[in-house]
């Protein structure tokens, strides 16, 4: 997310009340999640662990629950909840905008597109030329749909991120600040979701096409002319490059990669990183021919059991 002025860190430090350690007037232009942090971001981090990949990150602001040795060139926020403040942030950059239209007054509709009726069309929403928005989409605040796109009865785009952190007392939720985009020429299918970003955005590329009831998590990119079958689950942060195509009842585990033109067969688990021009299968995830040739062999078992008797 990328603030609308660059902020001082002093003046970033005043919203969540908390002190820092730099220069006063060191620059703030943005605030992201860790993997798509850049110059000028703020980054938050809460637990040992991750101290280390947080201070050498690109973001240059780093919100830490502990007074540690700064970088040079860096700056830090000193928190007893980064997690709190970050959501606190989030709240002061994008707050929630109340909306009791079907269709905002701030949306942005493109010549020669089509709304069905019961569409909700969000806050500062742009929506390209020849679009066909079928009935009873839910389409959230800022997000992003370019030209000739076709959506399905019942989508809905930019739901916030699953994102949660523990608490004594129960779950508390990480506020989601970013956007769903969707490229030209893509076709979402019926009763799909696709989960905005944390703090950037979840974006599916130029002509792919995905079938009905599929789930798409918070700040995952789709490549281009992807192929991606019914109930497929897709979590967060997962990067599909192009031409991918995914068979149906697929489920993948988070920040992961699937390279470009790869297959992946129906009711895989993709549970690591995939190379791209394979094609791929099961639970945990192989190479599909020397997965089946692994059943094949399993099939054999009870054969060889009888000969050992």
């Amino acid at each position: 997310m990328k603030f609308q002025k660059v902020y001082t860190l002093e003046e970033i430090a005043n919203i969540i009340d908390c002190v820092y350690v730099g220069d006063k007037n060191f620059p703030v232009t943005g605030m992201n999640e860790i993997h798509v942090v850049e110059s000028g971001d703020i980054v938050f981090v809460d637990h040992p662990k991750y101290y280390d990949k947080a201070l050498n990150s690109a973001a240059t602001i780093v919100l830490i629950n502990k007074n540690v040795a700064c970088p040079d060139g860096k700056a830090l926020l000193i928190s007893e909840d980064p997690f709190r403040d970050f959501n606190k942030l989030t709240n002061y950059f994008k707050p929630f905008q109340f909306s009791n239209v079907s269709i905002a007054t701030s949306a942005s509709i493109g010549s020669g597109t089509v709304i069905q009726p019961n569409v909700f069309i969000g806050n500062h929403v742009v929506i390209g030329e020849n679009c066909l928005i079928h009935s009873n989409v839910s389409i959230y605040d800022y997000t992003v749909i370019g030209d000739n796109v076709i959506i399905h009865a019942g989508t809905v785009l930019g739901a916030d991120a699953f994102y949660y952190k523990k608490r004594p007392e129960g779950y508390d939720q990480l506020l989601s600040g970013g956007r769903v985009v969707i490229k030209d020429n893509v076709g979402i299918g019926a009763l799909c979701t696709i989960d905005k970003g944390v703090t950037g955005d979840t974006t599916i590329g130029e002509g792919t096409k995905i079938d009905n009831q599929v789930h798409v998590g918070h700040d995952t990119v789709i490549g281009k002319k992807c192929l991606i079958a019914s109930q497929t689950g897709i979590a967060g942060c997962v990067i599909i490059e192009d031409e991918v195509t995914i068979w149906g009842q697929v489920g993948t585990t988070s920040g992961i990669t699937i390279g470009a033109k790869a297959i992946i067969l129906g009711q895989t688990g993709v549970t690591k990183s995939v190379e791209g021009g394979k094609s791929y299968f099961g639970t945990p995830i192989e190479e599909s021919r020397e997965k089946l040739k692994q059943l094949a062999n399993i099939k054999k078992i009870p054969e060889i059991l009888n000969k050992l008797k």
